[in-house]
């Protein structure tokens, strides 16, 4: 099923991502997780991959399959071109073809160090290409903008280059405050970004970690978050069920403002996405 149809039924798509293993595909710890998920009945299931296409590609094709032929949901395989060249791209594309993986999420990818620029800049580059290729395509989308853009305007501009590309629906990046992706909202309906847009969603589990996402993405911390760190800070099992906690909250805080999709960034942990679940259930 394309996956922008899942937005059309008149009831909240709640979808997670998971990652696959680096090195060599553990296909059976992935089938647990993916089966866990599978039982909270997502409206899909995101598979992340390497910039690139480096390291693990081959297992996000292998997961992806996992996902739409072993339990019937709907696999959005991501697609990262960031050092890639055409051939590459229709390479991989090919392999998601012949494994009944019809959904594509295209990301420009990370700077690889070293690697320069092949056949691609960024992501609206790519997604042509893809959907070229019979592929429903979805874009990554950024509440506070792009971390490499310093002007909001800017991004939301590239963000509408996305959509006219043809990507027909956007999952954003995380995002810790309610009202920035409110506001984010409001301002791309403003500039005329009328695809679908899930939020993405992710709790944080340690000091560490947050920082890590906050240096990576760009997401800002408000002040509810700094205080349940500071409090929680020494307390490692109560500070995981502090962020999953606020996590909930938010996603609650978002169905009851009438998003059009929720996404909820497992961490290949079925635990979190059934937290979710369970918040969200009054909404679906």
């Amino acid at each position: 099923m394309p996956i922008d149809a899942c937005f059309q039924k008149g009831t909240l798509p709640l979808s997670f991502e998971v990652f696959p293993p680096k090195g060599e595909l553990a296909l059976d710890q992935a089938e647990r997780v993916v089966g866990e998920l599978a039982s909270l009945s997502p409206a899909f299931v995101s598979v992340t991959c390497s910039a690139g296409g480096s390291g693990n590609s081959a297992n996000t094709v292998a997961v992806a399959s996992l996902v739409q032929n072993r339990f019937d949901i709907p696999a959005l395989a991501h697609l990262t071109c960031m050092g890639a060249t055409a051939q590459d791209i229709a390479a991989r594309l090919d392999a998601l073809s012949d494994a009944g993986v019809g959904n594509v999420l295209a990301l420009r990818g990370d700077p690889l160090p070293g690697a320069a620029l092949a056949d691609f800049r960024f992501a609206k580059d790519l997604i042509p290409v893809v959907a070229r290729e019979g592929f429903c395509v979805g874009a990554a989308a950024y509440p506070e903008g792009h971390i490499d853009c310093l002007d909001f305007g800017a991004s939301l501009e590239h963000l509408r280059q996305k959509q006219d590309a043809g990507a027909r629906f956007l999952v954003t990046q995380l995002c810790f405050d309610n009202d920035q992706a409110l506001a984010f909202l409001e301002a791309a309906r403003n500039a005329a970004i009328t695809v679908p847009i899930s939020f993405g969603i992710m709790p944080f589990l340690s000091k560490d970690q947050i920082s890590r996402m906050v240096f990576t993405c760009g997401a800002s911390l408000p002040s509810a978050v700094i205080k349940l760190l500071a409090r929680w800070e020494h307390d490692p099992d109560s500070l995981r069920a502090a962020g999953i906690e606020y996590a909930c909250r938010q996603l609650a805080g978002l169905a009851e403002a009438g998003v059009d999709g929720l996404h909820v960034y497992t961490m290949n942990r079925p635990e979190i996405a059934r937290a979710a679940a369970e918040a969200l259930a009054c909404y679906r």
